[in-house]
């Protein structure tokens, strides 16, 4: 069996060399930090979360659970440390992001089938079987490369980070603790806003200094993870019908709704350190101290980390991928992650965990699998390898990208919910079928 090459050792890149390990293939796993550290990483841990520590909603009958527990029926690496190092977040799967990638990083280490290899990869080889699972902090010099095998300009967003304030250092005479409407008992923090106080700390925000893109003139927004103050400019009650809306959420004092809340989620098991829900920003530093300490209850608040923005890379995936996400002109390379054009976490992992099998397939003489069409992961690849590709933008896994029900069944289940859980409960059907058909290894098997 031929030796794979994995490039990136994010949330993508450690699945996909997980995935081809446990599958018979020897692996070599490309991770540039520490030698060359990124704008947004902290540590040398592979599968390091930098942004929010929370993999979205775990509710049943929800797209993304669907995604997850494909993910976890097939056996998936980060669904296992995920489970390993799970923290109280209501409805959603929240991890303790040290201890998660601390988990990850020993697995990988510890797998007889997978190299490490400390470097930056600046050269591919198109005859040797790669993964490019760079992520959306890809190097400069990758991104050349990568431009050269796949002929087209690359794409670009910008992407921000949320700040995080230590526990001790909220006012919970003024915070409270709640999930909205009980959903999680009291998983969340929640800073209440009266009318006068949201009005001050809006008219603060859109006023406040951003600190410049110096890369790019064209600005490309996310849409699903716009800057809070990108947003605030939408209008004064944009922000209390996102991020900071109340509804759900009642004031111990009063049992009423506040005006707006800004919600707090646990970051770690100690418990020590709380991040903002949705306020991802590129505001100068001091301006968000400044901003910070306006929200009831963070009057006095410890910053442990500020919010920050940062380039995120894709490729413009339709052009170059197959649903396999092999590469249409090499069949030795392949893609996965954000690089791909998904968004998120689990979507990331998603990617890596069919490029993973495909290219164990690949090395071994076997034929290279899709993913069933009902199922998330289908749907992510059959976006990024057939959507129309005159405005490609990354996306997380949705019910819209999802194969529509029969049309009998959408007739019999009119309510929405009831509909989304029977569409769930039959991909679900589908996916087991299917991973039965291609014979999903487990590593007790291998060794």
């Amino acid at each position: 069996m031929k030796e794979i090459n994995i490039i990136g050792g994010g949330l993508a890149g450690v699945e996909a060399a997980w995935q081809a390990a446990t599958g018979g293939a020897r692996v070599k796993l490309f991770e540039m930090r520490p030698v060359q550290q990124t704008p947004a990483h902290r540590t040398d841990k592979l599968a390091e979360i930098v942004c929010s520590n929370s993999l979205k909603t775990d509710e049943a009958g929800t797209a993304p659970y669907l995604l997850k527990e494909e993910l976890r029926r097939g056996k998936s690496l980060a669904m296992e440390a995920a489970a390993a190092t799970k923290i109280p977040a209501g409805a959603a799967l929240a991890v303790d992001r040290g201890k998660f990638s601390e988990y990850i990083t020993e697995r990988i280490e510890n797998h007889p089938n997978i190299e490490i290899v400390r470097a930056e990869a600046k050269k591919i080889s198109p005859d040797e079987i790669t993964v490019i699972a760079t992520g959306p902090l890809t190097s400069d010099a990758l991104t050349l490369e990568i431009m050269k095998l796949t002929g087209d300009d690359q794409l670009y967003f910008y992407d921000a980070i949320a700040p995080i304030v230590a526990a001790d250092s909220i006012d919970m005479s003024i915070a409270f603790k709640a999930a909205r409407y009980g959903k999680g008992g009291d998983d969340y923090v929640n800073c209440p806003f009266n009318k006068e106080q949201y009005e001050t700390f809006y008219n603060a925000l859109v006023e406040a200094k951003s600190v410049p893109l110096k890369r790019f003139e064209d600005t490309k927004w996310f849409e699903a993870c716009l800057p809070i103050e990108e947003l605030a400019r939408r209008g004064v009650d944009t922000l209390r019908f996102g991020c900071m809306k109340p509804k759900g959420l009642y004031e111990p004092q009063t049992g009423r709704e506040p005006y707006a809340a800004v919600q707090l989620r646990q970051e770690n098991l100690m418990a020590d350190a709380y991040s903002l829900v949705g306020f991802q920003n590129h505001l100068r530093y001091g301006e968000q101290k400044r901003i910070l300490q306006l929200v009831p209850g963070l009057e006095n608040c410890d910053v442990l980390q500020y919010g920050q923005i940062h380039r995120n890379t894709f490729i413009n995936s339709p052009k170059v991928l197959n649903a396999t996400l092999q590469t249409k002109k090499n069949a030795n390379l392949f893609f996965a992650g954000q690089i791909t054009g998904v968004e998120g976490y689990v979507e990331s992992v998603g990617t890596g965990w069919l490029a993973g099998l495909n290219a164990a397939r690949l090395a071994s003489g076997e034929s290279l699998i899709t993913a069933p069409t009902s199922s998330a992961i289908g749907a992510l690849c059959r976006y990024v390898s057939n959507v129309e590709t005159k405005n490609f933008q990354p996306v997380n896994i949705t019910f819209g990208l999802l194969k529509e029900l029969p049309l009998e069944l959408r007739k019999k289940y009119r309510n929405k919910r009831e509909r989304h859980q029977i569409q769930v409960g039959l991909a679900l059907e589908e996916w087991n079928k299917w991973l039965s058909e291609i014979e999903i290894k487990s590593f007790a098997q291998i060794v």
